[in-house]
């Protein structure tokens, strides 16, 4: 029989409980274990975790984040099918357990240019991100269309999108680049533009129920809509999504500058190698 480590009960415990913005709804079966308080121990890192931040590849396809999340969050056993809502107050919670409620963050002053280092409570911030209420619905052309929040796999898909996109614009504006690569590269990237937005709007929409009242969820379905519906309609979705992610933001942390005193809003924005940075 083997023994047991004896130094087992030396090695990491949850130092904070959280309660998920989305409540738990909106994760596929089987990819978390809720408990019955809908709280989740949060753990800190380990010396593998902090690497794994720290590791380009791992960070771009998006591994290094889900393995993080699943090494300090036991609960949750597949973190890509997170939904988008929970990010935030996962990673701040996971902060906070590894380094403590302090945060640094620069910032110039609107007022003086001052270059600033603010120390942030992280704490009062984590308190409040909050969840879109995904009830509201869009109601345009007699179709009732319901949205819900991407999963981190869809998610980081379009952000990988987004960062290639940006490439070929790169390309594209590149004066020493031959005309016809140029032509071919725009030619892909107006396609890849309407994919990709095709793409989120399906992942976005959890149902579309019609006139006669019949609730349309089938994916395939959804983006041959999406695809083929005016304008006006897209817009509507776009906009109902961007109202959802304001509301989802993290709120901007109220700072005075230490030179002349003013005091102004700084954005508290997540780059995942320098927000597990330790305090300096």
């Amino acid at each position: 029989m083997q023994n047991s480590n004896p130094l087992s009960g030396h090695f990491r415990q949850p130092s904070i409980f959280l309660k998920l913005p989305s409540g738990g709804k909106y994760w596929l079966p089987n990819t978390i274990n809720l408990p019955a308080n809908g709280e989740v121990g949060i753990m800190p890192m380990t010396a593998k975790d902090e690497i794994m931040l720290r590791t380009p590849d791992a960070l771009m396809n998006g591994q290094g984040v889900v393995s993080v999340i699943e090494s300090c969050v036991p609960a949750i056993t597949n973190a890509w099918a997170m939904p988008s809502i929970d990010m935030d107050a996962i990673l701040i919670a996971i902060r906070i357990a590894t380094y403590g409620e302090g945060m640094d963050i620069d910032s110039t002053c609107p007022q003086c240019n001052h270059e600033n280092r603010h120390r942030l409570d992280l704490n009062p911030i984590l308190l409040r991100v909050r969840s879109p209420d995904f009830s509201e619905t869009v109601s345009i052309d007699e179709l009732i269309i319901k949205l819900k929040p991407l999963n981190y796999m869809q998610s980081n898909r379009s952000n990988i999108n987004s960062f290639e996109e940006q490439k070929i614009i790169q390309l594209i504006n590149d004066d020493d680049v031959d005309g016809e690569v140029k032509k071919f590269q725009l030619d892909q990237h107006l396609k890849n533009v309407v994919n990709n937005s095709i793409a989120q709007l399906t992942d976005s929409t959890e149902s579309i129920t019609t006139s006669d009242g019949e609730k349309v969820t089938d994916k395939n379905f959804i983006a041959e809509f999406y695809t083929n519906a005016s304008n006006a309609t897209i817009k509507a979705v776009q906009q109902k999504l961007r109202d959802f992610a304001e509301v989802a933001g993290l709120p901007p942390a109220r700072v005075q500058c230490e030179e002349c005193s003013h005091d102004y809003n700084v954005a508290v924005t997540f780059d995942y190698a320098n927000f597990f940075e330790p305090l300096s």
